[in-house]
């Protein structure tokens, strides 16, 4: 399974100001987590004075560290204090493990499968390469990997890939672009890695469905001329027969 690495981060923000004195007050408590099991949880609650940080409590540490000489003189108090380390401590479980468990249940723990599409772009020309595109749709979350290969081994040539780009409904997009110079037997592939899934995904070129597509393409414009040529042979075939005929008043 592709290795995600899943960064959680809840803040709250308590502001405070003073429009006499023009000073302002906030107060920033953050929840942080890289795993779905929350193991790693990380309380931090920093102290902000007219925009600048002068104290930050840290769970991890269990302590607080001042940045400013005011900062540096709470720091020392309150760390000699068991209860207000105590009740820091206690906000990681009441606020952050809480709310944690809820936002990776309802939220992180969603995901879709990429559709995969592999197709020819360009048949190569000359001096001119061939290209490739290997396209995942309708996937979320928004982190892919998408890798190509040609007989087994990394694939070399020139690679291009567009960013995750949004569908708009919570669904992504990603498109990967092969420039390569083909070889007989070569054998093709683009691998996604995806949070969606078990194991790598791997799609496998097939030229022989490109010209199964090209066929496609030929046939329907061969019927489409066809179809042009009978409509336009009806139409002058009824504009000579209305010609001929006379018309008879009726009483």
């Amino acid at each position: 399974m592709f290795p995600l690495k899943i960064a959680i981060s809840l803040t709250a923000v308590l502001s405070f100001y003073s429009g006499i004195d023009g000073y302002f007050y906030s107060r920033v408590n953050m929840c942080l987590s890289s795993s779905s099991d929350l193991t790693d949880l990380e309380f931090i609650d920093t102290y902000i004075f007219n925009k600048q940080p002068y104290i930050q409590f840290n769970s991890t540490v269990n302590k607080y560290v001042g940045f400013t000489e005011h900062g540096v003189y709470n720091a020392e108090r309150w760390n000699s204090d068991p209860a207000i380390l105590g009740q820091e401590q206690a906000e990681k479980d009441r606020y952050c493990r809480h709310n944690q468990e809820i936002f990776y249940e309802n939220v992180w723990s969603k995901t879709e499968e990429p559709k995969i599409k592999l197709v020819s772009v360009k048949a190569p020309s000359g001096q001119q390469p061939a290209v490739l595109m290997c396209s995942a749709y309708n996937f979320y979350p928004k982190l892919i990997k998408v890798t190509w290969y040609r007989d087994g081994k990394q694939g070399t040539g020139t690679v291009t890939s567009t960013q995750e780009m949004a569908d708009g409904n919570w669904f992504y997009q990603v498109h990967s672009r092969l420039e390569y110079f083909p070889k007989s037997g070569e054998k093709i592939s683009c691998v996604v890695e995806h949070a969606s899934l078990k194991e790598p995904k791997e799609t496998f070129w097939d030229p022989s469905a490109s010209q199964s597509e090209t066929n496609k393409i030929a046939i329907g414009a061969a019927g489409l001329v066809l179809g042009v040529i009978v409509s336009a042979a009806g139409f002058i075939y009824y504009k000579r027969k209305a010609r001929g005929r006379i018309l008879v008043p009726t009483s």
